[in-house]
């Protein structure tokens, strides 16, 4: 695969430093422009169309659209996110027998269109509970397809983008997928298509995004490394007892997951000061993507730097919004229409942030040769986390949105003094 002089300038207007190997073996070295090019397109692609069918929103709203019912709305989340990370433990080994693991990356992002695809075609043809019960289905087809494509791609990106770029590359995709989804925020609120029609329309085209992100990637060149045996499902968890620093990585994730499971609270506080959240999608969606596509490639950047000092100021970040939702929500502020989409965008900057340092620092803290079981256990682990939050959330709602927010800031502030004993790999 030829690089273009094209790839090359591109390539160095992206990148602060292309002088060095960062661990890369020489035949990768070579490839590295036209292959970081190709990790920022098919991620771009694939950050699309995670935001068109965004089941927090797009999905939720779909689904009451629809007439389902609040119980199928309700497994929207767990299933997409928990889909997505448990199985991770039984797909790592057999991506690590794969000699080029690229391969199933274009498996799982297919694997997504398709379900995607399904998911239309229930939308135009049924409704009610019947409706609910398969877009969870095909819901949670894609969160495994996913979960291929999350175990396989620290690997990839490990092997084909050097230490100090990867944060570039993954940032530069993320906030162009977020510009992206600006638009479909906009046409949502201009109210020039009809909302059902837009919603479907853009599932669709969340469909062939996964499609033609696979294919991309297809064209990604890795070299070809002697497939690993395949150790025991269970075997993995081995490393837990052997490396202190996945331990406290995992349990610094687990509290900065805050950041991703406050947004229905959030939202919960404005039903309560009287604002309906049925007619304000476009909104919310709004306010998610300009906050990924205002900071993924600042934190990406920052991430090359030190991804611990990343994970350490999103949980910062996160706390402090949680923390202003309360007090301004005591103070009776909540009803002012500004003030709850302000505060999801300050929360959205910091789950952006989490997301993009949690993947540099795994990446870079794993071992060359098994990032895949590095990545399976986090993944798998935090899935668990996730699962119970499920019923934490509804027995914390008991207390009100307001005692659940509190629990949450206290768990994004808590992550800073874990995150701190970290060792600070720099890129």
């Amino acid at each position: 695969m030829p690089v273009t002089k094209l790839e090359k300038r591109l390539f160095k207007a992206l990148v602060e430093d292309t002088t060095t190997s960062g661990g890369l073996s020489e035949a990768q070295v070579k490839r590295e422009p036209a292959n970081f090019l190709r990790h920022a397109v098919s991620l771009s692609m694939n950050k699309v169309a995670d935001g068109l069918i965004d089941p927090k929103l797009v999905l939720s709203w779909l689904l009451a659209h629809l007439g389902a019912s609040s119980f199928f709305v309700g497994l929207l989340v767990p299933i997409r996110e928990a889909g997505a990370l448990l199985p991770q433990l039984f797909t790592a080994p057999r991506v690590q027998a794969m000699r080029r693991r690229k391969w199933a990356w274009v498996a799982g992002s297919i694997g997504q269109g398709a379900a995607a695809a399904g998911i239309v075609l229930v939308a135009l043809t049924l409704s009610a509970e019947a409706a609910g019960a398969l877009i969870c289905a095909f819901l949670a087809v894609l969160a495994v397809a996913r979960s291929v494509c999350s175990v396989s791609y620290s690997d990839v990106l490990g092997k084909t983008v050097g230490q100090s770029r990867r944060g570039a590359a993954t940032g530069t995709a993320t906030s162009l997928g977020a510009g992206a989804v600006v638009l479909f925020a906009l046409l949502l609120m201009s109210g020039l298509v009809e909302r059902a029609v837009l919603v479907v329309v853009a599932i669709g085209l969340a469909a062939l995004l996964w499609l033609a992100a696979g294919l991309v990637f297809s064209t990604l060149w890795e070299e070809p490394v002697p497939g690993e045996k395949r150790s025991a499902t269970f075997a993995q968890l081995k490393i837990l007892f052997h490396d202190p620093q996945l331990r406290r990585f995992i349990w610094a994730r687990g509290l900065l997951t805050s950041t991703a499971l406050a947004p229905p609270y959030i939202v919960l506080l404005g039903a309560q000061a009287g604002q309906g959240t049925f007619d304000r999608l476009g909104a919310l969606v709004l306010a998610s993507s300009i906050a990924s596509f205002l900071s993924s490639w600042v934190w990406g950047r920052l991430a090359d730097s030190s991804s611990r000092r990343v994970l350490m100021f999103s949980g910062m970040l996160g706390g402090l919004a949680l923390g202003a939702a309360i007090v301004l929500d005591l103070a009776g502020a909540t009803q002012m229409i500004w003030v709850l989409p302000l505060v999801l965008f300050v929360l959205m900057i910091a789950y952006h942030g989490v997301r993009q340092g949690r993947v540099i620092y795994l990446v870079d803290m794993a071992p060359k040769h098994n990032r895949a079981t590095y990545t399976a256990v986090s993944n798998t682990m935090i899935g668990i986390v996730l699962l119970g939050s499920g019923v934490f959330g509804a027995l914390a709602s008991l207390a009100g949105a307001k005692a659940t927010l509190l629990i949450f800031a206290c768990m994004a502030f808590a992550s800073i003094i874990v995150t701190k004993g970290l060792e600070d790999i720099d890129g």
